[in-house]
């Protein structure tokens, strides 16, 4: 399943993503990792979650971000959960792509069996009504 975490900055869609990321390892029997773009989360996630920096990997763009997560998945069968912070950033084109990009996330997510959650900066009436059919918002 693919969720999306909604909302304009200083909404406080990060703490949302903490609260989940750390929920998730409470409550999963695998691997949980969280994506970020820099190395902010550092002290908030729980040192049982696997934190990945997508600078140091030079992750920029839908595609690249897309072929990463794969890869997460198809070295780890054990991987839960995935958590994206601040996607936009990672990926510059922000709402351009963005349907796109769930959809095969979605396909991914049946595949490997994983929760994926992605954090968007924006307005819930900026994001594309055929995404609704794909991702689940929390």
């Amino acid at each position: 399943m693919v969720t999306l975490l909604i909302g304009k900055k200083g909404t406080g869609k990060t703490k949302k993503l903490i609260a989940l990321a750390n929920e998730a390892v409470a409550a999963s029997s695998g691997n949980v990792v969280v994506i970020e773009k820099g190395l902010k989360l550092t002290y908030d996630i729980t040192h049982k979650a696997r934190l990945v920096d997508t600078e140091q990997y030079c992750v920029e763009g839908y595609d690249m971000l897309y072929g990463f997560l794969s890869g997460i998945c198809a070295c780890d069968y054990d991987v839960t959960d995935i958590l994206v912070d601040s996607t936009f950033k990672i990926c510059p084109t922000a709402i351009d792509g963005l349907e796109d990009f769930t959809k095969k996330l979605q396909d991914l997510s049946e595949t490997s069996n994983t929760n994926i959650v992605l954090l968007i900066s924006a307005d819930e009436s900026e994001i594309p009504e055929s995404i609704n059919a794909v991702c689940q918002k929390v």
